[in-house]
């Protein structure tokens, strides 16, 4: 479960280094949270091979972790607070 917690990090890591750099290109990018939806959709291909090949302690961990960023991501990046 362990592995599959951090092997789902990798891509959430990716898209926050890609956002961090096209942060002040607007013509490249004018949705600031495109990158996280892809990396969230890469995890959710991640959980649905782990789990057809049997290894369901790694499709948990992948789970646990996708649904822990889409969390934090809902909490500080998506819902303004006024």
């Amino acid at each position: 479960m362990l592995a599959g917690f951090l092997v789902a990090l990798v891509f959430p890591a990716i898209a926050l280094i890609i956002a961090c750099l096209l942060k002040n290109n607007s013509a490249v990018i004018d949705r600031p949270g495109l990158p996280y939806f892809i990396a969230i959709a890469l995890n959710l291909i991640l959980i649905r091979l782990g789990l057809k090949k049997g290894l369901d302690q790694t499709g948990r961990g992948i789970m646990l972790a996708t649904f822990i960023v889409m969390a934090l991501l809902f909490l500080f990046k998506f819902h303004h607070v006024k």
